[in-house]
């Protein structure tokens, strides 16, 4: 069911180029990156509007990544930092990263659509007057508060789905991690402390029970069973005691480590859907 909100009164139709429909994603991480590619791919153009120094942890398939290294490839899609919110200098097949955390290159790149991709969870500094249409994903959104429409981003049965009614919102952050092979909590990898994280292996690697994966102030942050270090910070950032920095997968396949997971595909179909059933009720035909 569409909302109210969207169905203000019968359009005119108008002919569009995809290229033409601008989108700007707030948040680069590797869930805001399967949406990105899936709506790339669909022909949409698109800014990325990041933090200076990103928290994302699986950076080898994160849009954030480019902001440390200055490009960088996600399963053929290359990210690229940017200074200024343009799209028209850049090759075919690349994204734009900029670093604008608190959006204000919105007012020049005016966007149709703008995605909220930051997983912030709570304390949501986002309105629907960002954009023509705004879409939250997961807890924090609520349709009609801050944003038009929220795809829902928590595994189970509505995972990717799109809530329009006023009011409606995402499932609660559980704050619980996903069990992969019979492990829970404990594939996550978190700081002993304040102070900076150095890094001892690549993403990818495979690390052996009670391999130090990582450092914070000279206190190692070991793997707590044999796996795949599947994310982990960027090395020298600053983080703070028990927070978050990378996690290990049991399952012995690399290929997972570099590639879009299941989950932010779902993701991003909603999303995909959510803006195609939008420039619908406004008359828009895609060519």
């Amino acid at each position: 069911m569409i909302s109210p909100l969207l169905r203000k009164r019968c359009w005119p139709v108008w002919i569009i180029l995809a290229t033409d429909m601008r989108v700007v994603m707030r948040g680069g991480g590797d869930l805001a990156t399967g949406v990105i590619c899936r709506l790339h791919r669909a022909g949409f153009s698109i800014l990325v509007l990041e933090l200076p120094q990103p928290r994302a942890l699986r950076r080898s398939v994160s849009a954030a990544q480019a902001v440390f290294v200055g490009s960088h490839e996600v399963e053929g899609v290359m990210f690229e930092k940017v200074t200024v919110p343009s799209i028209e200098m850049l090759p075919e097949n690349t994204v734009p990263v900029m670093v604008d955390p608190n959006g204000v290159s919105l007012t020049h790149f005016r966007p149709h659509v703008l995605v909220d991709a930051r997983m912030k969870k709570r304390n949501v500094d986002c309105d629907c007057g960002m954009a023509e249409f705004v879409v939250g994903l997961g807890p924090g959104f609520r349709v009609g508060e801050n944003c038009h429409a929220v795809v829902e981003t928590q595994r189970g049965h509505t995972l990717g789905r799109v809530y329009w009614n006023g009011g409606d919102a995402a499932l609660p952050d559980t704050g619980v991690a996903t069990v992969v092979s019979g492990y829970g909590d404990e594939r996550v990898l978190r700081s002993p402390c304040v102070g900076v994280l150095e890094s001892k292996f690549d993403i990818g690697d495979w690390l052996p029970e009670g391999q130090p994966a990582a450092s914070v102030n000279g206190r190692d942050i070991a793997a707590p069973f044999a796996g795949l270090l599947r994310g982990l910070m960027h090395s020298g950032l600053t983080v703070s005691a028990n927070e978050k920095v990378g996690d290990i997968d049991p399952r012995e396949v690399r290929q997972n480590c570099f590639t879009i997971s299941d989950k932010a595909l779902a993701i991003g179909g909603g999303v995909l859907e959510a803006i195609f059933v939008w420039m619908r009720q406004r008359g828009f035909v895609v060519q």
